[in-house]
């Protein structure tokens, strides 16, 4: 699927991920949402994750245009050491209900669709996003944190549904 290259493409692929993830989210037995598969990762991980990179995004954002130094994909951390990245969040969110992770993703999602609503096209897609370190625009980084990341987690979802 071809990124959106402007404000109103953007808002309306990240409706659509969203209110697919959520439908399917709402079929998700709880006790299913707990149970980890053969890589030590559950749906509520998956969802939590999620959330958790909305928040990222949001991040990396406010302090590329505060004139801040942006540590992506987080302080400590290169692209490189995503799989470590992503294991030390599992530990940091074990904690974390189905419910709440539910909760997260919800809370987090509304932060980016008020952050996308509050832009516009120029601010979304006229140049790479400050302090982003690539080329990439604010609006593909929010393409990438929202509604990319919304579909990759349905894509896990149905495979876990249908693997029982």
């Amino acid at each position: 699927m071809p990124a959106a290259t402007d404000k109103a493409a953007l808002l309306a692929v990240t409706a659509k991920e969203y209110a697919d993830l959520t439908a399917l989210l709402d079929k998700v037995p709880a006790a299913l949402a707990l149970v980890k598969d053969e890589d030590g990762t559950s749906i509520k991980d998956v969802v939590a994750h999620r959330a958790h990179w909305i928040g990222l995004f949001l991040g990396w954002q406010a302090q590329g245009m505060a004139g801040q130094a942006v540590a992506i994909p987080a302080p400590g951390y290169m692209w490189n050491d995503l799989k470590r990245y992503n294991a030390d969040l599992r530990a940091a969110q074990a904690g974390v209900d189905w419910a709440a992770a539910r909760t997260l993703l919800e809370a987090a999602a509304s932060r980016l669709r008020a952050f996308l609503d509050s832009q516009t096209d120029a601010t979304l897609y006229a140049g790479p996003m400050p302090g982003g370190g690539s080329a990439w625009t604010t609006g593909r980084w929010a393409e990438a944190a929202g509604p990319s990341h919304y579909r990759s987690a349905a894509k896990y979802i149905r495979a876990r549904l249908r693997s029982g």
